[in-house]
């Protein structure tokens, strides 16, 4: 076998799985970025994949990868730099095995991730959150488990993994009713639910009579959902929803608006953002600031502690036609 081929094996079996652990998730992602690397890399080489070496994955084309990510597979520049970071990682590893190829090893490490525009979070006000909550067809056992399930993830911001991931023992519906989950990082957190919530969740418990062990959400067959079957149950119920809340079908929704939904509860409930910070399990209370600028509730509030003494609050509406028209503009 190469020094690429004998590297990257203890790569995976050697730094990720026993020195650093890190979790399955992670372990899927490195696999498929450095996967897809290779067989960029047997194409231009024109070599098998297991017949490549460390020089063949040099510096430019590495760069020749990111950007086929980026215009050929259509990736966006977040996507672009978690495969980066994913093969900078294995050089990083590379390095210490191999000093004879630092000098390679030091360009492949010098490529800068990609900037991006940081867009405003999309997330649902309360009417819409209403509306696709009332979609599913409660005379179902399907509808009732989809209800159950996104009614969980508008309230307490569970990632779409952490909500696959729940058993039935995870769920208290005691005094001091929560759910437990273990979060990105392996950080294992506590989120309190709401009364109604407890008792569709206790509702919920009995239909689903399952072990403790075993996934609180399943298929009919009794199977775990996939993150694609979220998403796919999802979709529908916006298309269902946006015949009562036409606002629904202007925004891309997915599992993760759910999550912002959320947090922008949360903030407009006059939460600190430390706190919605822990109960989202972010890493860095600075990550929690994007919902701070996706609020313009907060930021007219803000304004009308700052205008003149004489100014009456409110924003500026035009009451001549033409003049609306103009400002419309």
């Amino acid at each position: 076998m190469t020094a690429l081929a004998t590297t990257l094996q203890a790569f995976f079996t050697d730094r990720m799985a026993r020195q650093r652990q890190v979790s399955p998730n992670t372990l899927a992602a490195y696999r498929d970025a450095l996967r897809l690397l290779l067989v960029f890399a047997a194409d231009k080489k024109d070599k098998e994949p297991s017949k490549l070496d460390i020089d063949d994955l040099d510096a430019p084309l590495i760069s020749a990868f990111l950007d086929d990510l980026e215009h050929q597979r259509k990736n966006g520049a977040r996507t672009r730099n978690a495969r980066l970071a994913a093969i900078r990682s294995l050089f990083r590893y590379a390095a210490l095995r191999h000093p004879d190829h630092a000098a390679l090893i030091a360009r492949v490490l010098a490529i800068p991730p990609k900037c991006f525009d940081r867009r405003l979070v999309t997330f649902l006000t309360e009417p819409e959150i209403s509306a696709l909550l009332a979609a599913p067809n409660l005379s179902t056992w399907t509808g009732r488990r989809d209800h159950t399930l996104f009614s969980l993830a508008a309230q307490t911001g569970l990632r779409a993994s952490e909500l696959i991931g729940l058993r039935c023992a995870d769920v208290h519906l005691a005094a001091g009713a929560h759910v437990s989950c273990q979060g990105k990082g392996r950080k294992q957190r506590i989120t309190p639910l709401t009364s109604g919530l407890v008792s569709t969740l206790r509702v919920w418990l009995v239909e689903r009579d399952g072990p403790p062990g075993a996934p609180l959400f399943v298929t009919r067959s009794g199977k775990a959902l996939s993150r694609d079957a979220l998403e796919h149950r999802l979709a529908k119920y916006v298309q269902m929803a946006g015949g009562i809340c036409p606002t629904l079908l202007r925004k891309s929704v997915t599992m993760h608006v759910l999550r912002h939904s959320a947090a922008m509860r949360l903030l407009h409930a006059g939460i600190d953002t430390s706190v919605i910070a822990l109960w989202l399990g972010h890493e860095n209370v600075e990550t929690t600031q994007v919902y701070l600028h996706a609020d313009l509730a907060i930021k007219e509030r803000a304004l009308a502690r700052t205008r003149p003494a004489e100014t009456r609050p409110g924003r500026f509406r035009p009451t001549d036609k033409l003049l609306a028209f103009l400002e419309a503009l």
